[in-house]
């Protein structure tokens, strides 16, 4: 009984990404000139981080256990992709959490903590969330050079062990579209804290 009760328990703030509608590999970048406010100060659209590469979206946040333990490869791969010439930028879409550890100048802090070299943007009223069909942090979408979604899901195979990781599956299709072939893995399980929406 106590297994049954610690499992339900879980299940809302650590699951796997259960999307009812989430955005269609194939499908163009939704809200792609919606201006977002990034810890920066500035306004920013995704079609002005886009680049001629491609573009990296990720949900995220500062608070999800998930997230901070697998701070180390957020970066790793964020700046893998900017490297490759591929915009980056991660959004925060915890509305429900925004008055609190969540909030703008929490978000600049732990930016600065982890050495953001990318956008961290506020999504306002879980707006792009709501268009993308993301439900969890961390949340990967991929998009080429046409602004096309190549990828979404996880970072890699094995969010709960860093050193068990034997495909990093963001990586593999970042490098398969920047050589111009189809990804070969389009959509993986994404794990970690549910997005709290407004």
């Amino acid at each position: 009984m106590k297994k049954i009760f610690l499992s339900l328990f879980l299940v809302p703030a650590f699951a796997f990404t259960l999307n009812e509608d989430p955005l269609e590999i194939g499908s163009s970048l939704p809200k792609a000139d919606l201006k977002m406010k990034d810890i920066s100060g500035k306004e920013v659209s995704f079609n002005s981080v886009k680049t001629n590469s491609g573009l990296l979206v990720m949900f995220s946040c500062n608070t999800c256990p998930v997230v901070v333990r697998n701070q180390s490869r957020t970066n790793e791969i964020c700046s893998y992709a900017k490297e490759k010439g591929i915009g980056v930028i991660i959004l925060n879409s915890n509305e429900g959490n925004r008055g609190d550890d969540d909030s703008f100048d929490a978000m600049k802090s732990y930016a600065k903590e982890q050495g953001y070299n990318w956008y961290y943007a506020v999504d306002k009223n879980n707006e792009i969330a709501d268009a993308f069909g993301a439900s969890r942090t961390p949340e990967c979408f991929l998009f080429d050079k046409e602004g096309k979604l190549v990828y979404h899901g996880a970072i890699d195979d094995n969010p709960q062990d860093p050193n068990s990781v034997s495909r990093i599956h963001l990586k593999e299709a970042i490098n398969e579209t920047l050589n111009g072939k189809p990804v070969s893995m389009k959509k993986s399980r994404s794990v970690g804290c549910s997005i709290k929406r407004i």
